[in-house]
């Protein structure tokens, strides 16, 4: 199954499991947003590869989506961190204290270091994809009722 499909635009299927939809921004071969709005934008479409794997994901299918080409738009400092977020693996989790040790020049003894991993998972563009719900106890991207049943998937 490919993802992305290699054009540009706006995609969002409705999820039953999560109360919402389910959205994601496509440019070129790059998923650049991932998102969860109440509503989708107008002009989404329904069709796309992607949101029919993270459909089987919300069933419970295993999936790392390690093989979808993100797009990060993030500075240099949040980049690094989501990098290392995006190597905690399917059903496991890590600490803010853990990522910042797993991220090149952090320190977890540092607070301003701390801050920077939070930070980062905060302003996290694809949460999922890079999965932030997989850091117990740093903040999601993704709105609380979504991160608890992301998390409930792969019981952390």
């Amino acid at each position: 199954m490919e993802a992305p499909t290699g054009d540009a635009g706006i995609y969002a299927r409705e999820s039953s499991y999560l109360d919402r939809y389910v959205q994601l921004g496509e440019a070129g071969d790059r998923i650049i947003s991932l998102s969860f709005p109440s509503q989708p934008e107008a002009d989404a479409g329904e069709d796309h590869a992607l949101l029919d794997r993270i459909d089987e994901y919300l069933q419970g299918v295993e999936d790392d989506f390690a093989d979808v080409t993100v797009g990060l738009t993030a500075p240099t400092d949040q980049r690094i961190v989501l990098e290392a977020v995006q190597e905690i693996p399917y059903g496991e989790d890590a600490s803010v204290a853990q990522v910042a040790r797993m991220t090149p020049d952090l320190n977890d003894d540092e607070e301003d270091d701390l801050a920077q991993v939070r930070e980062a998972l905060a302003a996290n563009p694809v949460p999922l994809l890079i999965p932030d719900h997989r850091v117990r106890d740093g903040p999601s991207a993704a709105p609380p009722p979504v991160e608890q049943k992301l998390r409930a998937i792969e019981a952390l």
